[in-house]
C-alpha cells in the first residue's frame, strides 16, 4: 500500500491535504505534527473524521529534534513526503522570530536528514511561500526561479528552507522539490488569520484594519486560493512534479484586501466597519503586494477545481455556522 508522510497534517492547509488525499487516493497516510496552537490538537483532523480512519497514523513530533531511531521505526517508509509544517505568522515572526529559524530551517534540516535514510521514497515536496520573492509592483507576477527578497523573518527562513533542499537534492539525490503558495483560505482556519478576523469582526462590529499604502487610497492586494484547491495541485505534483524544481501555485484572481473585506460582507449581509492603515511605513515587514506566476502549472495541465467566488462563500458560510463557531472564537449567540 502506498504512504504519504505529511508533516503538519494536523494543521490548518495540512488537515485540508489529508482530507484530500483520503477522498481522492487508496494511500495510507501519517501524520507528523507538533501539536502547537495553530494546529488546535487533533481538532482538524476529528472535524473531516481522519482521526479516526484507519488508514491514518498520528505521531506527535518535535521536527526540531533529530529523528530518533523509535519514531523512524514506527513510520516506516513512505513512498511520498510533503513537508508542510511550519510557522507561519508574519506577526508572530516580526516579534519573536528565533521560533521561525527552529521551526522553518532547522524543522527542515531535520525532515531532510530523515527523508535521505528513506529507500522507498519516490518524492518530497516542500511547501513553501509567495512572500520569500518580497513585495511584487504593480503588472509584475514572480515566476518560479525569479530572485528572493525576503522581507521578514518569516519568509527569510522559508527561503532558507527551499535552499536547504535544492542542495540536499543535488548533493544527496533527495527527490524534492519547492512549490509557492500564495493566501490560502478554507473552512477550520485559525481565528488569527485574515478572513476569519473579517468575518469575525464584521459580525461583532468591531474595527477592521486594512493595509494600504501611506497615502490610504490603496490597499495591499493578493491571489488568495482555497486549501482544497492547493490539495488538488499538491496531489497533481507528486504525479507530475520534477526533483530539485519549483512551481507555483496561484490563484486565479487578485483581489484587494479592502474588496476582500466588502465581498464578505455582503455575504454576511451586515456593513463592516474598516479603516485603512499604513502598516509598512510604521512596521517594516507587511508588503502592500505579492503576486505570483502560475502559468508553469497550467501548462502542465493543472486546473483550479473550484473558483474564488465560490470558495470564498462556501468558506463563510461554513464559519458562521453555529457548529463551528469555536473557530471564529466567538459566542454561538453572537450574528
Amino acid at each position: 500500500m502506498t504512504t504519504i508522510a505529511i508533516t503538519g497534517g494536523a494543521g490548518f492547509i495540512g488537515s485540508h491535504f489529508v482530507e484530500h488525499v483520503l477522498k481522492n487516493t487508496d494511500w495510507n497516510v501519517h501524520v507528523l505534527d507538533r501539536l502547537t496552537y495553530a494546529s488546535s490538537g487533533f481538532d482538524r483532523l476529528r472535524d473531516i473524521d481522519a482521526f479516526d480512519d484507519k488508514r491514518v497514523r498520528c505521531f506527535t513530533v518535535d521536527l526540531t529534534q533529530e529523528f530518533g531511531s523509535g519514531l523512524r521505526q514506527e513510520i516506516g517508509e513512505p513512498d511520498y513526503v510533503v513537508h508542510m509544517a511550519a510557522e507561519t505568522h508574519v506577526d508572530n515572526s516580526i516579534s519573536d522570530p528565533w521560533p521561525f529559524v527552529q521551526a522553518n530551517v532547522v524543522g527542515t534540516f531535520r525532515v531532510l536528514e530523515w527523508a535521505r535514510t528513506l529507500k522507498r521514497l519516490q518524492k518530497m515536496i516542500y511547501f513553501s511561500t509567495d512572500e520569500v520573492f518580497g513585495p511584487a509592483p504593480e503588472g509584475v507576477q514572480y515566476k518560479e526561479w525569479d530572485r528572493y527578497n525576503s522581507t521578514n523573518p518569516y519568509s527569510a527562513t522559508k527561503a532558507g528552507g527551499e535552499e536547504l533542499c535544492l542542495a540536499w537534492a543535488n548533493t544527496y539525490k533527495v527527490p524534492v522539490f519547492v512549490t509557492h503558495t500564495m493566501n490560502v483560505f478554507a473552512e477550520r482556519q485559525h481565528s488569527e488569520k485574515w478572513i476569519p478576523r473579517i468575518v469575525r469582526r464584521t459580525l461583532t462590529g468591531e474595527k477592521i484594519v486594512v493595509h494600504a499604502n501611506p497615502e490610504l487610497t490603496k490597499s495591499g492586494s493578493r491571489f488568495y486560493i482555497h486549501a482544497r484547491n492547493v490539495a488538488s495541485a499538491i496531489l497533481f505534483l507528486l504525479k507530475k512534479g520534477q526533483v530539485r524544481e519549483k512551481y507555483n501555485v496561484v490563484g486565479e484572481l487578485e483581489v484587494s484586501n479592502l474588496d476582500m473585506v466588502l465581498t464578505i460582507g455582503k455575504i454576511l449581509g451586515k456593513e463592516p466597519n474598516y479603516e485603512l492603515r499604513d502598516f509598512h511605513s510604521s512596521r517594516p515587514g507587511h508588503d502592500l503586494r505579492y503576486a505570483l506566476d502560475g502559468t508553469r502549472l497550467r501548462e502542465m495541465g493543472w486546473a483550479i477545481p473550484v473558483d474564488f467566488h465560490a470558495s470564498l462563500e462556501r468558506t463563510v458560510r461554513w464559519i458562521v455556522d453555529p457548529s463551528h463557531r469555536k473557530w471564529l472564537e466567538l459566542p454561538s449567540s453572537t450574528g
